[in-house]
Order: C-alpha cells, then structure tokens, then sequence
C-alpha cells in the first residue's frame, strides 16, 4: 500500500468507521425486513440481516486479498444482530413497502465509499477501487433478493448501480484531486444517495435496449 495513501486512510479512520457501520446496519436492517415480509422466524431474520449486512465486504476483501474484515472481530455481526432484532421487535411487517428500498439507498451510498476507500488502501488503481465500490454496495441486496425469493434490482431499469457507481467515482475523483478523504467520502456518499433518491422518489429509470 503506498505510504501517502496508507496515511490519508488512517487520518479519516472514523468518518469510514462510521460510514462502515452505517452501510453494515442499514443493510442488515433491509435484509431483516425482507424476513419480516415474508413472516419468516427471528433465525431467519437474524440470517438475512447478516447475509445482507456483510455480504458486499466480503466479496470485496475475497477479491483485493484483504483479511475478511468481520471473521475476526465480533462488532459486525453484533450490528447485524441488533438491527434484525430491532425489525423483529417494532413489528417490520407493518413498515411501509418503500422502507426497504430507503434503507437500501443509504447502505448503498454508504458502502460504495467505503469499498472503494479500503480497495485504494490496498494499492488498487482507481477505476478497480471504483468497481469494488459498486460490488461491496450492491451484493449484499442482490443476495438478500435472491433469498427473499424477490426480482433482483439488476434485472430492472432501476437507478441502482448506477448510483453506487456515482458514489465511488465521486469519492476517488476528489480523493485523487487532494479534496481529502472526509470531503470526498461525505460528497461521494451524498451524491450516490442523492441520485438514488430521485431515482425512488420520481420513479426514473435507465432506458432500455432499443427502446
């Protein structure tokens, strides 16, 4: 890892820790309310929470040859069992539909930086840390769908990737203009949940093929 890129990391260690938690907690919380959709018992809620709430980082950390980040610390899991035992106990079921997809947008503005924040750690060119940040944002929901039983996102017009990718390249285009990791993960993040929200709130989608 270069030293330069090695010390700016360390330097905005909590705003990441933060952003890191953040994604993990409301992913999880979005996996724990496609359980509760379902009617599913608090084992599965606890399943898919966690699936959900880790699943894009450990694909990432796989790929970049990262220790696995929550195999050896127990905070990651515990948030996931928070957040499926708080869905379970305010009675998810009753939510309204588009609560999920809010949870998801957040997580997945959240993560988008923080994937491709830990790939440039570790020395990954900038449009590989771009495509790390897409996947650790949008594999844990693609897995959560799939489980659920639910059309993945992929396979709709949904501004979805599209969004984590907006959110990655902001974050690595400042990080590389010197604006500083903070800056760029605070306006990466925002940008991505900002086109994702317009997305969920006035229904846009990407045009299909030919049409």
């Amino acid at each position: 890892m270069p030293l330069t890129t090695a010390l700016t990391i360390e330097a905005a260690r909590p705003l990441l820790a933060g952003l890191d938690y953040a994604g993990v907690a409301v992913f999880a919380a979005s996996g724990a309310l496609a359980a509760a959709r379902a009617k599913h018992t608090i084992v599965t809620f606890a399943f898919f929470a966690a699936v959900t709430g880790v699943g894009g980082g450990t694909l990432r950390d796989l790929l970049i040859g990262a220790p696995v980040f929550w195999v050896y610390r127990s905070d990651y899991l515990g948030v996931c069992m928070i957040a499926a035992g708080a869905v379970w106990l305010l009675r998810g079921d009753r939510f309204r539909e588009d609560a999920l997809l809010w949870l998801d947008a957040v997580g997945l503005a959240a993560y988008a930086v923080i994937g491709a924040a830990k790939a440039l750690s570790y020395g990954v060119p900038p449009l590989a840390a771009v495509a790390m940040g897409v996947l650790t944002a949008s594999f844990g929901g693609i897995v959560r769908d799939v489980l659920a039983g639910q059309p993945s996102v992929l396979l709709r017009r949904e501004i979805y990737v599209s969004a984590a990718a907006l959110a990655a390249v902001v974050f690595v285009g400042l990080d590389l203009a010197g604006a500083g990791v903070e800056v760029a993960g605070l306006v990466g993040a925002a940008a991505g949940f900002a086109l994702r929200a317009v997305a969920l709130r006035w229904n846009v989608a990407l045009p299909g093929y030919r049409d």
